[in-house]
């Protein structure tokens, strides 16, 4: 450490140190419905702990595809259950890589699923050299962004909302 600069430098403990995808999520500024929406249920705690998990975490511009009355409606206190059950849809449990996914479509003739935390499956395919995310109702997402590699798992960055059931 460069004491002066508060510079970690090779061969400090901490100079290696990973955010937690709480932390990333709030710093980035890309996902500010997702950490106003995981503060409301209490879910920034999870995911600021240090159990693994993946994230499909859908960004502003894919919030703004929801209108603005529904975003408002879920944020009401009396709708927090229905928020919970959407916010979990987005994680699953332990690391999941694109590399991974991957491999788990090339093992399933280009379609496998996923279980999340909510319960529920996500279905992932491929579209060209795209990772594509189908919920229950046949909303689809792209994964943007894949890999944001944390301390306690991983961030894929989603073009849409994905929903376990319907709004």
């Amino acid at each position: 450490m460069i004491p002066a600069l508060g510079i970690a430098q090779a061969g400090d403990d901490y100079a290696d140190f990973k955010k937690t995808i709480y932390t990333t999520t709030v710093e980035s500024g890309n996902y500010t419905t997702l950490i106003s929406a995981l503060k409301a249920t209490e879910l920034d705690i999870l995911l600021d702990g240090d159990a693994p998990f993946t994230i499909f975490a859908p960004s502003d511009r894919a919030f703004n595809k929801l209108s603005s009355e529904t975003i408002s409606k879920l944020m009401r206190p009396e709708n927090n259950k229905k928020l919970k059950e959407m916010l979990t849809y987005f994680m699953v449990a332990g690391s999941l890589s694109a590399s991974k996914i991957l491999n788990a479509l090339v093992k399933g003739n280009g379609k496998a699923t996923f279980t999340t935390v909510q319960g529920k499956k996500i279905k992932a395919s491929i579209d060209g050299v795209d990772i594509i995310l189908t919920d229950g109702q046949g909303n689809q997402a792209r994964i943007t962004v894949a890999d944001s590699d944390q301390c306690n798992g991983i961030i894929h960055t989603i073009d849409s909302v994905i929903l376990p059931t319907p709004l």
